[in-house]
């Protein structure tokens, strides 16, 4: 980006200076919400929030409430049946059993 400053008036310095400012405050914000962003969609890929990733340190508060279903393959995993479906879930139902089939 090369740009002959020279040639620009005094308006359109201060104009240019004061658009960097704003963008040199805002920079660590952007790119934090990028990465954010980033982190979401792998934690997405492998059927994950964040949340869960992190530990339920993220800003959403309340109780997950009782779990409703339950693998049938793991005990340990299971759903409220609120949110989006845990990836056992998915993979129980393409198998051709129902979600009453999960019921604990």
């Amino acid at each position: 980006m090369d740009i002959d400053f020279n040639d620009l008036s005094k308006e359109e310095l201060k104009k240019i200076v004061k658009g960097a400012e704003k963008a040199l405050k805002t920079i660590d914000e952007r790119r934090k919400a990028e990465a954010k962003k980033a982190a979401e969609s792998a934690a997405k890929e492998y059927g994950f929030s964040l949340d869960e990733l992190l530990g339920g340190t993220g800003k959403k508060t309340g109780s997950k409430g009782a779990p409703k279903y339950r693998n049938p393959d793991d005990a340990s995993q299971t759903w409220t049946g609120k949110g989006r479906k845990p990836n056992w879930v998915n993979a129980a139902l393409d198998a051709g059993k129902s979600l009453d089939d999960l019921k604990i």
